[in-house]
């Protein structure tokens, strides 16, 4: 009788070790890397900020930032995601404390009036960023799938922002939801942001206004008592 080989003794897969230390010390690199590229986007734009200029600023390797983001789009992403969220933490903006307290809301001005806000704080730190990437979209493939992706998120966060207004008041007669939500997106694009604050003087509290009076008046039944509610808050 053949007899039976010895079967190999199945050994249980090795855990990967994860080093608290190590990982803090990764999450800081990355947030170096992430403010020195915000500061010379804007200070330099786009096209003119190269990735080794990037790690001189972090204090890093040039390997360092191309092993962390994989190319320079990525990175720009990366900084406007933390500049619209105003942290690092991986948690999408409408899954944040701001978005279920405006959820919470009972009336248009309460939910308005906690979207303003967060609208207005947002712009402010990641408008230059996201204009940063539109002007060089047209000519740089990465820098378009960037754009395209912010462009996605914005429409996300506005038909939220839409329905959550559908469902404290009456829209317009008429007005279909995807109008309201085209009216909405273009009052959120950043250009205008940046065109009414830099060029045209306003402060970011001024376009807070400006916005929660807009959605009053272009989305609601009632703009006039809308508009009374929404800047009275």
């Amino acid at each position: 009788m053949a007899s039976v080989p010895p079967q190999p003794v199945a050994r249980k897969p090795r855990r990967a070790y994860r080093s608290p230390s190590r990982q803090r010390r990764a999450r800081e690199t990355r947030r170096r890397i992430i403010v020195a590229a915000t500061a010379l986007f804007l200070a330099r734009g786009y096209a003119a900020t190269t990735i080794p200029a990037i790690a001189d600023a972090a204090g890093v390797a040039v390997a360092t930032v191309e092993l962390a983001f994989a190319s320079k789009p990525r990175l720009l992403k990366a900084a406007i995601d933390v500049a619209i969220a105003g942290d690092d933490q991986p948690v999408p903006m409408l899954e944040r404390e701001w978005a279920a307290h405006a959820l919470a809301s009972t009336t248009f001005a309460e939910l308005l009036a906690v979207v303003g806000g967060v609208l207005r704080e947002s712009m402010t730190r990641s408008a230059g960023l996201v204009s940063a990437a539109f002007d060089v979209a047209a000519t740089d493939p990465g820098t378009r799938a960037v754009a395209d992706e912010l462009g996605r998120q914005r429409g996300i966060t506005v038909a939220w922002i839409v329905d959550a207004v559908a469902a404290r008041s009456p829209l317009r007669p008429g007005l279909a939801r995807e109008m309201a939500i085209d009216m909405v997106w273009l009052l959120m694009d950043p250009v205008v942001f940046q065109r009414l604050t830099q060029e045209r003087g306003w402060t970011p509290e001024q376009y807070e206004r400006w916005f929660t009076d807009s959605v009053a008046r272009l989305l609601l039944a009632d703009a006039g008592r809308a508009v009374a509610a929404a800047t009275s808050t």
